[in-house]
């Protein structure tokens, strides 16, 4: 199942174009960036502007709104069962962030929330995008950084 984007649209991407390291976590300034194309074989994979790409291997809780309004679904890439995710289709992201714990946390302009928290057994997630960046959660709750700079 993908779905692709047919208009083009241009990303409006922060000043900074690198993500940046805190203490706790990594900004991955995607704000701006927009959902073109999701995809699920046994992964659930987002494409964003600027080639960035998410791809999401273990559960992962989607929520709009408030928790307390709006109680997360737990989406299952391995199954296949994300149906939920296309509501990501065309979003804008506002916030990403990496965290050295191994969880990634995404915040979109519709209101979606999404957050895939690390695997003890395998690796939950990765983030790849230009200039060699990627970003895995490593089994047991670590963070993995790579770049070619």
């Amino acid at each position: 199942m993908a779905l692709d984007s047919r208009i083009s649209q241009s990303a409006v991407v922060s000043a900074e174009e690198s993500p940046v390291e805190h203490e706790d976590r990594w900004t991955l300034n995607l704000r701006g960036m927009n959902v073109t194309k999701i995809s699920v074989d046994f992964r659930l994979v987002l494409l964003l502007d600027s080639d960035w790409e998410i791809a999401l291997e273990a559960p992962v809780n989607l929520s709009h709104g408030t928790v307390h309004a709006n109680p997360s679904v737990l989406l299952k890439p391995e199954s296949q069962d994300v149906a939920a995710a296309l509501a990501l289709f065309g979003a804008k992201a506002l916030s990403a962030v990496a965290f050295k714990s191994g969880t990634l946390r995404l915040i979109f302009d519709t209101g979606h929330h999404l957050t895939c928290s690390s695997d003890p057994s395998f690796e939950a997630w990765q983030v790849t995008g230009p200039a060699g960046w990627r970003f895995v959660s490593l089994p047991g709750g670590d963070l993995a950084v790579w770049t070619r700079s």
